[in-house]
């Protein structure tokens, strides 16, 4: 998008206050790449729904070049209101359209000076808020933080602070905010809003321990055993966790918890061990009222998994396994074993600190292909999500894992899949564990996070693979 620098030095300067809203479409060049007739015909088509709504809202289009928008209002809240809105109409435009045809905005929004030449805009107040789009999630708004201090409070929307970020062209770093719930179109198309509103309930294990579940979506049960690091509250907006929550809410009524020492679940508990998890998701899935269901398990959740479908197999219809593993990491090999046991150390020494040195370990490790933005959040969400204390045994108890004398004995149908590059959990444990469980179904899928991020091609493959399987 093309944003104003220039203007006559010797005439007559006319500055004001405006809050600048600016837009553009995400991976546009892409889509004229594949297909510029459509491109070209689908843009027309959205700026005909999404243009005449900046005026409802008291704004005044600068500037329409291309596929960006260059708005000015004289209200940051009227501008804030106006990007949700276009936000969420987009996301019910795109509902329809097949993913990789889906137009998204990206927006940015900043309230400064700007200089007024008879019909343009120019200044700083205006570069910033493109930089801001430039730095927005396909379908998101970032705002500054003369921005936020103008809005806050009197809109009903939450915002996440991803800290100073250093912008292009613009001299001095900008403190910017994300804007969640602006109705982003890696929601799944086919459910509707009200059923993206999940419903978490508490129950209590045998040793008393509180345990926190929750219910989405619609369709039949699948039940996901909990893993490293759950939150039910964040994880639903993470952008680590989201596309994953709404991919399988889209076909099924979705129940995930959160295990003891994490999350919503009770942190202070006496035992955090394998014996302990399996009774906790004997405990939730009673509590939540389903006889037989599918049980998916990620990570450590798969030996959960295991051991849960070899004492019920009544119960489980299908087993999906994704990035799991028989042996944990203390048990495959001595020098694997002196690695954790020194990340246990640093885990209990630096995990709550403020600096996020010590997190950033782990971050690095499951989601190396990550953006800074994504990296920031989830190292804030571990920070969040446990105790320094709770993280360590956690970690340990997730290392002694062992259920490979398990693996024979189920006898649920079984899908495992495990990304190549994974630098988690290594690839060939993913393999054994396929090779271990009579008549498994094993998918390699390409990527190196440990937990795939919504874009990557194993994202989709993923939920594809789990439909085929479960209709079997």
């Amino acid at each position: 998008m093309h944003v104003p620098t220039g203007g006559n030095k010797d005439a007559k300067v006319d500055r004001r206050l405006a809050a600048i809203l600016a837009a553009d479409i995400a991976g546009y060049s892409a889509l004229m790449g594949s297909d510029e007739a459509r491109t070209v015909r689908d843009l027309k088509e959205h700026q005909a729904a999404v243009l005449p709504m900046i005026g409802e809202f008291g704004g005044h289009i600068i500037d329409t070049a291309g596929d960006g928008i260059l708005a000015e209002f004289a209200s940051v809240v009227n501008a804030l209101e106006c990007a949700v809105a276009v936000q969420r109409k987009m996301a019910e435009r795109n509902a329809t359209v097949e993913p990789k045809r889906r137009m998204q905005f990206r927006m940015g929004i900043n309230i400064g000076d700007v200089i007024y030449d008879e019909a343009r805009l120019y200044g700083d107040g205006i570069n910033i808020a493109a930089r801001l789009e430039g730095i927005a999630e396909p379908g998101g708004i970032c705002i500054s933080r003369q921005a936020y201090d103008q809005v806050e409070g009197k809109l009903a929307l939450s915002f996440r602070n991803l800290g100073p970020q250093h912008l292009k062209n613009i001299v001095k770093p900008v403190e910017a905010f994300a804007v969640a719930g602006t109705g982003r179109s890696d929601e799944p198309p086919g459910l509707d809003r009200a059923n993206l509103q999940q419903e978490i309930k508490y129950c209590r294990a045998p040793d008393g321990v509180r345990l926190a579940y929750a219910i989405a979506g619609s369709g039949p049960p699948l039940v996901k055993t909990a893993n490293w690091m759950n939150h039910l509250e964040y994880d639903w907006e993470s952008p680590i966790w989201r596309h994953v929550c709404l991919g399988l809410a889209r076909e099924y009524t979705l129940i995930r918890y959160d295990a003891r020492g994490n999350g919503m679940s009770d942190w202070d508990v006496d035992e955090i061990s394998v014996g302990a998890w399996v009774s906790d998701l004997e405990t939730v899935v009673d509590a939540a009222g389903v006889e037989r269901f599918p049980l998916l398990g990620i990570s450590q959740g798969s030996a959960v998994s295991i051991a849960y479908a070899v004492r019920h197999p009544e119960r489980v219809s299908h087993l999906v396994l994704y990035g799991g593993f028989a042996l944990g990491g203390k048990k495959r090999a001595p020098a694997e074993k002196e690695k954790r046991n020194a990340m246990m150390t640093l885990m209990r020494l630096g995990w709550g600190a403020d600096s996020p040195v010590f997190r950033e370990m782990f971050t690095g490790q499951f989601i190396p292909g990550a953006t800074r933005e994504q990296h920031d959040f989830f190292n804030e969400l571990q920070r969040r999500t446990t105790s320094a204390e709770c993280a360590a045994r956690f970690f340990d108890a997730a290392g002694d894992i062992d259920v490979s004398d398990l693996l024979a004995r189920v006898t649920v149908p079984t899908l495992v899949m495990h990304v190549r590059g994974d630098l988690m959990v290594p690839f060939e444990a993913g393999r054994q564990l396929a090779a271990g469980i009579p008549g498994a179904h094993f998918i390699a899928l390409s990527g190196q996070n440990h937990l795939f991020l919504k874009d990557e091609p194993a994202s989709e493959r993923f939920f594809e693979e789990i439909k085929l399987f479960l209709r079997r």
